[in-house]
């Protein structure tokens, strides 16, 4: 009795520290996984770190200064990269990358310039929130800001 009490509390203790395992060079690597779909126009490869119900909002003020909250259809955006011309090129340059993590939960803040053909297009900040699943970590959430002024340019 007491081996085996004594095993399961191993298998305890591993589990444990398996799950610590994630650092911030792997949820990077999950953004970065992300980004070099949206910018190849490689959906799987995009898909691999969204999980299927994953939530995608933008924050933004209107022409007439309001503050709105869109919340977009990630299948829409989705099919928006893969149909993208091959004419556009689409490039989020991330700036820099702040990573929080606990248990099953990490969040990453990449504040970004996006530039449409070479040209800069606007900035803002995105802010994601990875979940542990039993598939591995994935984007659950993804809320961004657009802006074109107070860029730094």
């Amino acid at each position: 009795m007491k081996a085996l009490l004594f095993i399961g509390g191993l298998f305890i203790a591993i589990s444990g520290a398996a799950q610590s395992t994630f650092s911030e060079v792997d949820a990077k690597q999950i953004i970065n996984t992300f980004f070099e779909g949206f910018h190849t126009g490689d959906t799987t490869m995009m898909k691999s770190v969204m999980a299927a119900d994953i939530v995608m909002q933008t924050a933004y003020a209107n022409k007439s200064g309001e503050h709105k909250v869109h919340t977009g259809n990630a299948q829409d955006f989705v099919n928006s990269i893969g149909s993208r011309p091959e004419t556009q090129k689409w490039e989020e340059r991330l700036l820099d990358y702040r990573v929080q993590i606990d248990g099953n939960l990490a969040h990453v803040w990449t504040p970004y310039e996006f530039w449409l053909n070479g040209e800069f297009s606007h900035c803002g900040a995105n802010a994601f929130t990875l979940v542990n699943t039993d598939s591995g970590w994935k984007i659950l959430h993804l809320i961004d800001s657009r802006r074109r002024s107070s860029c730094g340019k």
